[in-house]
């Protein structure tokens, strides 16, 4: 078969069809959001953001876009209880990869967090 012929089999492939196989350690999610290990840790135990793995905390790509919109709040000047419940709403009302998990869970609505400790190693948050 030509290769011009095997090039016109081929079709575009929409990637964010897989958006949802994607998982990532908590590593490579501190490099995408921006974040030190601590600040992320502090942050999936606050905001009860689910993972996955037993040894090594293993994200998927709804917990990724749960830790970036916590980063953008912050950066934006909310504390992070407040950064917590912003990205629970926004979630709620923008959720494009299904069905939305709470972030923070019940009872967090309106809620205060003590002065988040610094987490950041020197880096800003």
């Amino acid at each position: 078969m030509a290769y011009s012929k095997q090039v016109d089999l081929l079709e575009p492939i929409n990637l964010s069809e897989h958006l949802d196989k994607i998982e990532l350690y908590l590593g490579q999610v501190c490099q995408i959001a921006g974040i030190s290990k601590m600040q992320l840790d502090y942050w999936t135990n606050k905001a009860q953001i689910p993972t996955k793995g037993k040894k090594q905390r293993i994200y998927d790509i709804e917990a990724l876009e749960t830790v970036m919109l916590i980063k953008q709040a912050k950066d934006k000047g909310l504390n992070l209880g407040a950064a917590i419940e912003a990205a629970r709403r926004f979630r709620a009302a923008n959720s494009r990869f299904g069905s939305p998990e709470p972030v923070g869970g019940p009872g967090l609505h309106g809620a205060s967090f003590e002065h988040e400790p610094d987490l950041s190693g020197g880096r800003p948050a």
